[in-house]
């Protein structure tokens, strides 16, 4: 099979699908490897690692579709690239569909085959794809969080972990999954008072028995939300339902509530976000205020930190992209349940309920499109 490794194009996005360790399993495992020209240079990585590795570079992202039997992507395929999307292509990245129509109509008109790296779940429930950017994002969040409750950034002026003598900041995290647990513990860290709420009572009990005494549990509720945000300076939206919209759990009204010059991070922006007031910005112009409480809901904040993130992402990728390229798409699908999860698109055909809930789009069994 030919994979083809794309150059980012959205907004300051430097992750690149693959590092070079990644081209050279492919090419082990007897597959050949386009790469966009400068694609990994944000990542650390240059023309000259990937051709070392057996890759082959390319000018134009034109020719990589053109030529392509997968495209491994990182961010989901921008307007600009729509048309180039051939028929029976495999599209293997996050795909986000139920946050885009367009992006879905698009994919559903190329007769593609969409495989969402956040649809492919374990049997355990895990999204191995999703969790080291989870990781990443949770662990960033606490940082873009403490940055901007600077004065200079107009935030209130408190340090997260506070000085003996004053209290600490007060974070409050909705949601307890990677994202949530990541961004507890580094808020944990730094001293920080920190509050975690989540539906699930049993993983706020694993958590209240791992996590330090200064992270405390709560059962989700919009009573115990809109009570903890008055008095929160930095709130972390970590909430995920696989491949669906993210519901909005904080209000316009509960935060109006809040203290001036607090801060809003939106992790779960790539699916909706889950405040009423967020909308998508980028690491260039990454905040907006609303009733006087910054927002940051920057739509792929790994990219920040480009190379461990890539690194991160191959990690868990490349076994699945051997997979699908070993055995075709419907085969891999057929004989790997976590693989045949991811199909979001398939020829023309929505496979993934959340997606087609989201349009009103009636959905298809993947086990119809691969007999």
């Amino acid at each position: 099979m030919i994979i083809g490794i794309l150059k980012e194009i959205k907004s300051e996005e430097y992750r690149v699908a693959m590092t070079p360790a990644g081209v050279e399993v492919m090419r082990y495992s007897g597959h050949n490897v386009f790469v966009e020209s400068g694609a990994g240079i944000g990542s650390g990585f240059e023309n000259e690692a990937y051709l070392q590795a057996g890759a082959e570079i390319l000018d134009t992202s034109d020719e990589i579709y053109a030529r392509s039997d997968m495209i491994m992507h990182v961010k989901e395929p921008m307007p600009v690239e729509y048309k180039k999307i051939r028929k029976d292509q495999i599209i293997f990245t996050y795909l986000h569909l139920a946050a885009s129509e367009s992006l879905t109509e698009a994919m559903v008109d190329s007769g593609s085959i969409g495989i969402a790296y956040e649809t492919i779940q374990k049997q355990d429930g895990s999204l191995p794809l999703l969790i080291p950017m989870s990781e990443v994002a949770g662990r960033m969040s606490i940082q873009a969080g403490a940055k901007y409750l600077e004065m200079s950034y107009g935030g209130k002026g408190m340090l997260l972990g506070g000085v003996p003598g004053v209290e600490p900041a007060m974070v409050l995290i909705i949601g307890a999954g990677t994202v949530g647990t990541q961004a507890a513990k580094m808020a944990c860290g730094l001293g920080a008072q920190v509050y975690i709420v989540d539906s699930c009572l049993a993983r706020l009990r694993q958590l209240d028995d791992i996590m330090p005494k200064n992270c405390i549990t709560v059962m989700s509720s919009s009573e115990n939300i809109r009570r903890l945000i008055k008095d929160a300076d930095l709130v972390i939206g970590s909430v995920l339902i696989p491949g669906a919209k993210a519901p909005k759990l904080v209000t316009r009204s509960m935060i109006k509530t809040m203290k001036k010059g607090s801060v809003m991070v939106d992790v779960a922006i790539d699916q909706g976000g889950c405040f009423e007031t967020s909308k998508v910005t980028t690491h260039q112009n990454p905040v907006f205020v609303v009733d006087g409480v910054i927002h940051y809901c920057v739509g792929n904040m790994p990219g920040a930190v480009a190379k461990t993130s890539t690194m991160a992402l191959t990690n868990a990728t490349l076994p699945y992209a051997v997979e699908i390229a070993n055995k075709g798409w419907k085969r891999s699908m057929r004989e790997n349940e976590e693989i045949r999860k991811g199909a979001n698109v398939i020829e023309g055909k929505i496979t993934f309920k959340a997606v087609a809930e989201a349009f009103g789009i009636d959905l298809c069994s993947v086990s119809d499109m691969i007999q």
